[in-house]
């Protein structure tokens, strides 16, 4: 489980490769496909990746947090974040 995570590089040679294409093409494709998803997210909808899984944002209420450093306790307003949730298909590939 040591293994380095793929580059943004090795994806685009990746994706030239699989779509047989150039890969100026291949990283215009994920620069676009990131973009989609970036906007439609930040936009408050969700984006589902078939085989892959849903990218979404969510809403977290204002709550009472910590500083590990000095142990005070302070209130955080509310805030969004996103939320990526992992297609069945993909879990199912990685148990098997």
């Amino acid at each position: 489980m040591s293994q380095k995570p793929m580059t943004k590089t090795q994806l685009v040679a990746a994706i030239a490769e699989g779509m047989d294409c150039d890969k100026k093409t291949a990283d215009e494709f994920l620069g676009t496909l990131t973009s989609i998803i970036t906007g439609e997210v930040a936009a408050g909808g969700a984006v589902t990746l078939p085989g892959l899984g849903k990218f979404s944002c969510r809403a977290r209420p204002e709550r009472m947090v910590r500083n590990p450093a000095t142990g005070e306790q302070f209130l955080k307003g509310a805030d969004r974040v996103a939320k990526v949730t992992i297609a069945k298909a993909l879990k199912d590939v990685i148990n098997a």
